[in-house]
């Protein structure tokens, strides 16, 4: 396949892709195109990084490999960039009310018979969205100012606090792993590989982002279960206190509190089985007897002693 006139590198481009490559390589062998790596939009896992953090990824993603669904295998090595930059677009505001800035890059690929089919899909919008790998030093919630990633915040993102959303700023980039490919892009907390990017085609790069209207109905997702949540917690208490009152009669012996410590680590259906349990043995000890009628030696027809307790 020959590259167009916009997918084929200028000789300053081709400077850069030949310092990674072992021998000079020809602009007619190389295939190169345009990526959106990241940006400071608040993305659907409710983080976003700020535009230092940008900064300070600018480097580091220079020479970092591409790969599929993150698979860390040398056959997935697809293509790699040569040439990183910011992007600021000062007439597209960010959720937050920043001007909204992307990390871009250019990556470089083979033109071989094993590569020809991805360069088609490239070029045919099929492989466009891709994710990040990159590991950042702090998750700082946007309401308080304080480090989400050591648990000093007790807010949640999602969560709409007044009118204000609450969500991570990615800062303190440490390093940058790679870049892949994905068919439905996915962020994981752990390493931030972030989910929010899409390859450029010839009409430009597009940037996938976080709708306001989605992040409230995720807010509102969020506040659902943790209403569910509280009805479970009330439930654990109200389990807890009846196995605590049956504990009383049916193991007198044993310390009801040091009993209820142990059952701390039990699951919910658990708790239900060991209060029927208590509460069987409870009755067998002190069996329950229900006074429906009088005995019929009533003195008089005013005398209520059979029904006293």
């Amino acid at each position: 396949m020959t590259p167009s006139a916009n997918n084929t590198p200028d000789p300053s481009e081709l400077e850069l892709i030949n310092t990674y490559a072992r021998n000079p390589l020809e602009k007619e062998s190389v295939y190169c195109f345009t990526l959106t790596l990241c940006d400071n939009e608040v993305d659907r896992d409710f983080e976003r990084f700020s535009t230092d953090a940008l900064k300070e990824l600018l480097p580091l993603f220079a020479g970092k490999t591409g790969i599929s669904d993150h698979s860390m295998s040398s056959q997935n090595q697809k293509a790699r960039i040569f040439k990183t930059w910011l992007e600021e677009d000062s007439t597209k505001k960010t959720a937050t009310g920043e001007a909204y800035t992307a990390l871009k890059a250019k990556a470089y690929m083979l033109i071989t018979d094993e590569n020809k089919e991805m360069i088609e899909q490239i070029e045919g919008g099929i492989k466009k969205e891709v994710s990040v790998g990159c590991s950042m030093g702090r998750l700082t919630c946007s309401i308080c100012g304080k480090d989400m990633k050591a648990h000093e915040c007790k807010h949640i993102k999602g969560k709409c606090y007044g009118k204000k959303l609450c969500h991570g700023i990615l800062s303190d980039a440490k390093d940058a792993y790679e870049w892949s490919f994905v068919a439905v892009p996915a962020q994981k907390n752990a390493g931030v590989t972030k989910a929010f990017c899409t390859v450029s085609d010839q009409k430009g790069a597009s940037v996938i982002n976080a709708a306001t209207d989605e992040a409230l109905y995720s807010a509102k997702y969020v506040k659902s279960l943790e209403r569910k949540a509280e009805d479970g917690a009330l439930y654990r208490q109200f389990l807890t206190k009846e196995i605590r009152k049956y504990a009383l009669i049916a193991m007198s012996r044993i310390d009801p509190d040091l009993f209820i410590k142990h059952c701390e680590s039990m699951s919910v259906p658990e708790l239900i089985s060991l209060s029927d349990s208590l509460r069987a043995q409870a009755a067998e000890i002190i069996p329950v007897s229900l006074q429906l009628k009088g005995t019929g030696k009533t003195k008089t027809a005013h005398d209520n002693n059979s029904f006293k307790i």
